[in-house]
């Protein structure tokens, strides 16, 4: 009866350690993830990671480089300063084809 206690009680341990070990990597993970904002008219065609307009299915199905209503993620705070030859990017669509 002894034995099967103690076997428990380290059983019962090494769950809690583990437990405790994966929290503490899901949290670096967490941290180490750069918060992304949506960026219209700087995707190269078929870069775009979605809203291409009717008739497409989204992801990778922008026609022309730099289209304005295709959108690709880039980290947040930089849109507005990228610059392709037709403009800088937008956090919102763009007139243009």
């Amino acid at each position: 009866m002894k034995h099967s206690m103690l076997m428990a009680a380290v059983i019962t341990t090494a769950i809690a350690q583990a437990g405790a070990m994966a929290t503490t990597y899901a949290g670096d993970e967490e941290s180490d993830e750069q918060a992304m904002e949506k960026c219209y008219g700087v995707a190269l065609a078929g870069q775009n990671d979605c809203k291409a307009g009717p008739g497409t299915t989204c992801a990778g199905t922008s026609t022309v480089d730099y289209q304005g209503n295709a959108w690709k993620l880039v980290p947040e705070g930089t849109c507005t300063s990228i610059e392709t030859p037709h403009g800088n990017g937008s956090l919102t669509e763009i007139d243009r084809p």
